[in-house]
């Protein structure tokens, strides 16, 4: 049998007012909660004023079996490399 998918996919007994759907509330399952912030609901910043805090973050220098490619700058190991160039490495990341 064939389907007219230009048919309307409610009538109108089906459809709910807007003041019913407010009735009803939030739907099941809905939270406050962001989707990024269900991965870590601790994570609160608020109005907290943080420009006196300061970061301890090591950085470590580039090491003899690392690289830096040409093409997108980041610091790979050397089993990533895909060839040379005459400007310098190229991981195989940006080669494909």
């Amino acid at each position: 049998m064939a389907t007219d998918y230009d048919a309307p996919r409610k009538t109108e007994e089906d459809a709910e007012s807007i003041e019913a759907l407010k009735e009803r509330g939030p739907a099941k399952g809905a939270s406050g909660l962001d989707s990024e912030d269900a991965d870590n609901p601790s994570f609160d910043i608020g109005g907290t004023d943080l420009s006196d805090v300061e970061l301890d973050v090591v950085v470590l220098p580039q090491q003899d079996d690392e690289f830096t490619c040409v093409s997108c700058f980041l610091v790979r190991h050397r089993s990533q490399m895909d060839h040379q160039t005459d400007l310098g490495p190229v991981c195989a990341e940006c080669s494909a």
